[in-house]
C-alpha cells in the first residue's frame, strides 16, 4: 500500500497524467490524432528522441549536461549517408561505423570534462561548434540523397503489419522502434544492475562522497560521454532509416529537445535523480505536444516557444520543490538535534 501511494505521488505519475489529459485535448480538436497510423508515427518520430535523451539521461545524472548531441548526431548521419553513397551498402558495417565515430567525439568530451576538468557546458559548447563547424565545411550544407535499396528497404520494415480501413499501407510496428526498445532496455538495466550506473547516482548525488567510497568518478565520467556518443550514432542510423537521406542541419537545436525530454521526465538538473521511465515519459510528452500542435497547425515557431516555457516552467517547479523538501528536511534535523 505505501509503494502505491509513493508511485501516486511521483513526478512520473504526475506527467503520465498530463499526457493523458494532452491527449484528450489533442483528440477533441483534431480526432485524426488517435488514427492508428498515426500513432505509428508518433513511435517512429519518438524513436530518436528517445535513444539520445537515454544518454542524457545518465549525463544529467551526474549534474552534467552536453549541448553538443545534436552535431555529433547530424555528424554521423552524414558520415552514414557518405559511406553508403561512396563506399559499401553494407549495413551492418555501416552501423558499427557510426557508432564507432559517435563513441569517438564522446570520448574527447568525457576526456576533456574528466581529465582537463572543463565544465561540462563549455567543453560540449566548444565540440557543438568545432563538430558543425567541419559538418558544413565537409557538406557544404548539401543534402545526401539516393540511399542504397537494400537500406531503405530495411526502413521500411514493420513488424505485426496490418491493414487498416483507409489507410493505403500496411500499418505496423516500424523497425526503428525496435532500436528504441533494445537502447531502452539496455539504459535501464545498466542504471539498475551494474556498478557503472550506481556510480552515476552517487557522482549525481555527491561527488567527493562517490570519491571517498571508492568509485573511480573520472573513468565513470569518460564512459557516460562515450555512451551518449554511441547513443548518438544509432540515432543517426535511426534518423536516416526514417527519412531516407541526410541533411546535414537536420539535428540543429535538437540538444534543446533532448535536454528538455530529460528533463521534463524528472531527472534533477542538478544530478543524482531521474530514471529510465521518467526520461521516456519525458519523451512522449514532447513527441505527443509536437505533433498535437502540428495537428492544430500551430508554427514551427510558436512550437518552438511552447516547449521552451515548457521546459523553463518545469526546472522551475522542480527546483522550488526541492528547495521546499530540503527546507523541511532541516527543519526535522533541527527538531530530532
Amino acid at each position: 500500500m505505501q509503494n502505491v501511494r509513493k508511485f501516486l505521488k511521483g513526478r512520473e505519475t504526475l506527467l503520465l497524467l498530463m499526457i493523458i489529459a494532452l491527449m484528450l485535448v489533442i483528440a477533441a480538436i483534431n480526432p485524426v490524432f488517435w488514427r492508428l497510423d498515426n500513432i505509428m508515427d508518433l513511435m517512429k518520430n519518438a524513436t530518436v528522441l528517445g535513444i539520445l535523451s537515454c544518454g542524457m539521461l545518465l549525463v544529467v545524472l551526474t549534474g552534467g549536461i552536453d549541448v553538443s548531441v545534436g552535431a555529433v548526431t547530424a555528424a554521423c548521419t552524414c558520415i552514414v549517408g557518405t559511406f553508403l553513397l561512396e563506399v559499401s551498402d553494407n549495413i551492418p558495417v555501416t552501423i558499427i561505423l557510426s557508432v564507432a565515430c559517435g563513441a569517438a567525439m564522446g570520448l574527447s568530451n568525457g576526456l576533456l570534462i574528466s581529465l582537463l576538468k572543463l565544465p561540462p557546458i563549455v567543453a560540449t559548447l566548444g565540440t557543438l561548434a568545432i563538430i558543425y563547424g567541419l559538418v558544413k565545411y565537409l557538406t557544404n550544407g548539401t543534402w545526401l540523397a539516393g540511399l542504397p535499396d537494400n537500406f531503405i528497404e530495411m526502413g521500411q520494415i514493420s513488424f505485426f503489419a496490418t491493414k487498416v480501413e483507409g489507410v493505403k499501407t500496411l500499418v505496423g510496428l516500424p523497425v526503428q522502434v525496435i532500436f528504441l526498445i533494445i537502447v531502452v532496455f539496455v539504459t535501464w538495466w545498466i542504471l539498475k544492475y551494474t556498478r557503472f550506473g550506481r556510480s552515476v547516482y552517487a557522482i549525481g548525488g555527491n561527488r567527493e562522497s562517490a570519491e571517498r567510497i571508492g568509485y573511480n568518478v573520472v573513468k565513470t565520467e569518460i564512459l557516460l560521454y562515450m555512451y551518449l556518443g554511441i547513443l548518438a550514432g544509432i540515432a543517426a542510423v535511426v534518423h536516416t532509416l526514417i527519412f531516407r537521406q541526410v541533411d546535414p542541419n537536420a539535428f540543429s537545436g535538437w540538444e534543446l529537445k533532448v535536454i528538455g525530454a530529460t528533463v521534463i521526465g524528472g531527472a534533477a538538473i542538478s544530478g543524482g535523480y531521474g530514471s529510465v521511465y521518467g526520461t521516456m515519459l519525458g519523451v512522449a510528452f514532447m513527441v505527443i505536444l509536437q505533433n498535437g500542435l502540428i495537428l492544430m497547425r500551430i508554427t514551427t515557431f510558436w512550437q518552438l516557444i511552447v516547449t521552451g516555457l515548457i521546459i523553463i516552467v518545469v526546472i522551475s517547479v522542480d527546483t522550488y520543490t526541492r528547495y521546499i523538501a530540503e527546507k523541511n528536511r532541516l527543519k526535522v534535523d533541527v527538531a530530532e538535534a
